[in-house]
Formats: structure tokens, C-alpha cells, sequence
């Protein structure tokens, strides 16, 4: 009897080698999963935000009859902010970016981003996101461009993983931006975004392009 509970035993030096290998494993996937959840909150967040606009501009044009945004009568920023407080629960209402939204904001390859103005009026939601919206009646149909903060001033505040920008259009679309480009219009294409990705927010220069990836990727945040 005890010669074969020695046998199923296990020695001292066995199960040290056990834990050592079970610690080394673990030092390479439990990292990796965590950012793959980090990555899928951000998405989640972004998605809830996206839904609420969405709805937004449907039930807008709804209410006032009309066939699209600037009928409905967002024709200005001064429209645009009267929008947003009816539409949606506003907890605070900043003059310009700042306490709304974090200082500073740093590009997938650690730059900081000087590319955005902040001088518009924005707001703090009660889901928590900072959004900051503006009019511009630009070609191809686009007339707004908002700033979204999915978590406010919390961190990363990086642009591609807590911070994109939505450019909505008179359709009551809410996609990446065409470049002012009158022969393009949401919905944006496949290819168009995927460029936009890689010559902005890939390469650490400019917002544009992050959004529109996810898009891309059905709502996943892969890269």
C-alpha cells in the first residue's frame, strides 16, 4: 500500500517545476486578455454612445417632420447645443473643452495630438461620455463633427481607444469623415475607411480613421 501512494505522488521538485511553468504561462496570456477586455469595454462604451446618437437624430427628425437633420432644423451650433440638451441627460456644460473633456490627448504611437480645436462648447452625459459637437456644412452632406470623450476625463485618453470623432451627415448617418469630399457621402465605403485608418489614426497623425476602422471591423477594436 504505501509503494503505491509513493508511486501517484509527486515530488517537492515536481511541483515546483508545475508552478513554474503554470507562472510562466500566465505572465504570457494573462496581459494579452486583459487588454483583449480593455479593448472590448472601450468598444462596448463607444457602441452605447453611437446607439444614443443614432436614436437621437432619428426621433429629431421624427419629431419635427422632416426627411433630414438640417430640415429638422440643425443649422448651426447654436441648434446643434439646443438639440443636445433636449435630447439628451446632460449633467454638466463646459464653454470649451476644457473640464469636460482631459487636457491632452496622445496618438496610438505616444504624440501628443495638437490637431483638434478646442474652443467649442461641450458636454458631459450621464452615461459619463464627453462630447463635443460642431456645426460644418460641408460637402458631400456632412454637417457636424463631434468629439467623443466614451469615459470624459478619465485615462487612456488615447485617440483610437477612449476619444474618436463622429462626423454625422444630413442623411442622419453617423460615420468617419469624407475628407469635405462633395462626391463621397455616408454611408462611407469599406476601402475609403479602411485608408483613412491607415493615414491617420495608424500612424499617430490625426483622430480620422479610428472610428471608422471599428466600423469596419464590426465593431471590433483590432488593431
Amino acid at each position: 500500500m504505501s509503494g503505491q501512494a509513493a508511486r501517484l505522488g509527486f515530488t517537492l521538485a515536481e511541483v515546483l517545476v508545475t508552478l513554474g511553468i503554470i507562472g510562466v504561462v500566465s505572465a504570457m496570456t494573462v496581459p494579452a486578455l486583459m487588454q483583449n477586455h480593455q479593448r472590448k469595454t472601450y468598444v462596448t462604451q463607444l457602441h452605447k454612445v453611437y446607439n444614443e446618437m443614432s436614436q437621437a437624430f432619428v426621433q429629431y427628425q421624427n419629431d419635427n417632420n422632416a426627411l433630414n437633420l438640417k430640415e429638422a432644423g440643425l443649422r448651426d451650433n447654436n441648434s446643434i447645443h439646443s438639440f443636445i440638451r433636449n435630447y439628451f441627460k446632460v449633467v454638466q456644460e463646459c464653454d470649451t473643452m476644457d473640464n469636460c473633456f482631459a487636457s491632452e490627448y496622445k496618438s496610438l504611437t505616444g504624440d501628443v495630438l495638437t490637431t483638434y480645436d478646442k474652443n467649442y462648447k461641450s458636454f458631459v452625459l450621464a452615461s459619463g461620455a464627453a462630447i463635443r459637437p460642431m456645426f460644418a456644412d460641408i460637402a458631400g452632406g456632412r454637417i457636424m463633427n463631434i468629439g467623443i470623450d466614451i469615459n470624459g476625463q478619465k485615462g487612456p485618453n488615447v485617440a483610437g481607444r477612449d476619444i474618436f470623432w463622429f462626423y454625422v451627415y444630413n442623411n442622419g448617418y453617423i460615420d468617419d469623415t469624407n475628407g469635405a469630399n462633395a462626391d463621397i457621402t455616408a454611408p462611407l465605403t469599406n476601402e475609403y475607411r479602411e485608408k483613412l485608418f491607415e493615414e491617420n489614426c495608424e500612424k499617430g497623425i490625426e483622430i480620422d480613421g479610428c472610428f471608422g476602422k471599428i466600423l469596419n471591423d464590426n465593431w471590433e477594436m483590432t488593431y
